[in-house]
């Protein structure tokens, strides 16, 4: 029997974050012609960005492939309002930006007020698993602490015995802690320089590579 991993809808998760929020909508076109299922603020989308390591940019960055039903509503969206005038935003995994991959990717048209509307979503669904995956590398506190719980763990795995210190199980612990924690810092410090990360709250709008 074949298992089946949950998948994330971020659609669905800007929808269920913008239920949460109050902001209040204040736009120059017709209500009519908009669903408001697919109208987001800034803020919205930025959360979402940050919280699953992707991308918010121009469409002229996006290297992906564009079924012709995102082009076909984007016509529609124009047709329905001749006199705005907008751009095109794609949030996407930053190697979308770059390479051919398939991940979910979802076009915005800018509006007023900071406010931005879905036009089309497509390609599979998120892993369920990539906001909890990318939570340590949400920001410079996330990721510190998840470097203290990684070294508690691999200390916690280390045989007895490594650092001797007078039958002292406590101050044993502690010095191999220290010694775990230092090469763990190295290892991320290495990680991080070598291959330019970055933060995902410093590269959600960034339209560089790191």
């Amino acid at each position: 029997m074949e298992l089946m991993m949950p998948k994330t809808n971020l659609h669905e998760e800007l929808i269920k974050l913008k239920r949460k929020s109050n902001l209040k909508i204040n736009l120059d076109f017709n209500p009519d012609k908009i669903k408001s299922d697919k109208l987001f603020h800034i803020d919205e989308i930025k959360k979402i960005c940050i919280d699953y390591r992707l991308r918010f940019l121009d469409f002229d960055y996006f290297k992906g492939k564009v079924p012709n039903e995102a082009y076909d509503d984007l016509k529609e969206f124009k047709y329905n309002h001749p006199d705005l005038n907008f751009k095109i935003m794609m949030m996407a995994p930053s190697k979308l930006f770059e390479l051919e991959n398939y991940d979910d990717p979802l076009m915005f048209v800018s509006l007023d007020n900071d406010y931005y509307y879905l036009i089309h979503k497509w390609g599979n669904d998120m892993s369920y698993f990539r906001k909890l995956l990318m939570w340590p590398f949400k920001n410079f506190y996330n990721i510190l602490i998840f470097i203290c719980l990684l070294s508690v763990f691999l200390t916690a795995i280390i045989p007895d015995g490594l650092f001797y210190y007078k039958n002292n199980p406590v101050v044993e612990f502690f010095i191999t802690f220290l010694f775990v924690l230092k090469s763990v810092i190295a290892i991320f410090i290495y990680y991080g320089f070598s291959l330019g990360k970055n933060f995902n709250e410093n590269i959600w709008n960034r339209k560089f590579y790191n």
